[in-house]
């Protein structure tokens, strides 16, 4: 899939960039809550999903109470 074919926003997620949308839908993922379940490692681990959108993605979960499977609350 090319990332001009991703949109700019999956479902509750924050804006972190085509790449890491394309590498997040490639995994299923479309929700911050799926996002809960993944450690920051595995995040890391798809390509196109850099430390950058890691954070946003953290700092979006810290903000409703959630963390990443590895820095549970």
């Amino acid at each position: 899939m090319s990332t001009r074919d991703v949109p700019a926003r999956i479902g509750d997620l924050p804006p972190i960039g085509r790449p890491a949308n394309s590498a997040l839908l490639a995994a299923g993922i479309t929700t911050l809550a799926q996002v809960a379940a993944r450690s920051r490692s595995e995040l890391l681990g798809m390509h196109g999903v850099g430390p950058k959108a890691v954070g946003i993605l953290a700092t979006a979960l810290a903000e409703r109470g959630l963390g990443l499977a590895d820095k549970q609350r």
